[in-house]
């Protein structure tokens, strides 16, 4: 049973999963506040937040592991990847495909009963992901660009969970641009984020053909770019403070923690090496929870 569950985690990559979901469960508690404050609910809806969190873990679990199925061969070739249970030969590609349409089916189901916007959108996601994302992965740069759409997707689904269907006065125009910021924030910090891991990674990810650095190599350029995409990310991190949803902590929190990601990628631009890309990463992977949790408790609503 250990092995099972072990293999469960690597088939659906359980920490990416992981992080999705809290993005969801989080912009799920943004909306969900906002309902309150307009009077349209008396509480947040727990049941709806589980309903989110298993449907949302269910959703990204398929559509990781049909990225599998069709990277089967290629993950056979990497270090990082051989022993996941497809290339390894402890389960087979019938028995993935299986297991990634019963968590597909599921969890969209379980989406849509929340309302119909929220469902929609995780097939949405579901399809760019293993169907244009995973197939670009080793023909372009471009592919990251793609990836980054699905990939921002949560922090939407979670806004719509907890806003879309849930009274007679639906979404008003602050919506839009609410749920449009959540987005974009998350979209534009994929880049970076998306960045330092092919920099790590570019020797194993070489292996199997996929050209993910801006330039498809470890370069002053790709370095260059990296940066940019940093300093894209702190205006666009302001953005709830300067349309009204967000506090000055926030505001606060943002600048200093894109200044601090911004610091990194400038090392890694001057010195291009790789203890300096693993920083970047790793900044990445706590900075949107941050921002995002942050957010949660200075909106202002």
């Amino acid at each position: 049973m250990k092995a099972f569950f072990a293999d469960f985690s690597k088939l659906i990559k359980f920490r990416l999963t992981f992080l999705v979901v809290f993005s969801a469960s989080v912009t799920f508690l943004i909306g969900s506040k906002i309902q309150i404050d307009r009077g349209i609910a008396e509480g947040i809806n727990w049941t709806n937040w589980l309903i989110l969190i298993v449907g949302g873990f269910l959703v990204t679990g398929a559509a990781n592991c049909f990225n599998e199925i069709i990277e089967v061969d290629l993950d056979k070739l990497m270090s990082r990847t051989k022993d996941r249970p497809m290339p390894a030969g402890r389960m087979t590609t019938g028995q993935g495909l299986v297991l990634g349409l019963v968590m597909g089916i599921a969890g969209t189901w379980l989406l849509g009963k929340l309302n119909l916007e929220t469902g929609l959108i995780s097939v949405f996601s579901i399809l760019l992901y293993a169907f244009a994302y995973t197939p670009l992965k080793q023909k372009s740069p471009v592919a990251v660009f793609v990836g980054a759409i699905p990939g921002a997707l949560p922090p939407l689904i979670g806004y719509i969970a907890a806003i879309g269907g849930q009274s007679e006065i639906g979404y008003v125009p602050v919506d839009y641009q609410i749920a449009i910021i959540l987005f974009l924030v998350q979209f534009v910090w994929q880049f970076p984020h998306f960045w330092s891991i092919a920099w790590v990674l570019d020797d194993d990810y070489k292996k199997a053909g996929f050209r993910l650095l801006p330039t498809k190599k470890r370069d002053k350029t790709s370095a260059v770019i990296t940066f940019i995409s940093t300093l894209i990310l702190i205006p666009v991190s302001l953005l709830p403070t300067f349309l009204g949803f967000g506090g000055y902590y926030i505001a606060g929190f943002s600048l200093v923690a894109g200044l601090i990601f911004s610091w990194y990628a400038y090392k890694l631009m001057v010195d291009l090496e790789l203890a300096s890309a693993r920083k970047v990463m790793f900044a990445s992977f706590f900075y949107i929870p941050l921002v995002q949790l942050v957010l949660l408790f200075d909106l202002i609503v």
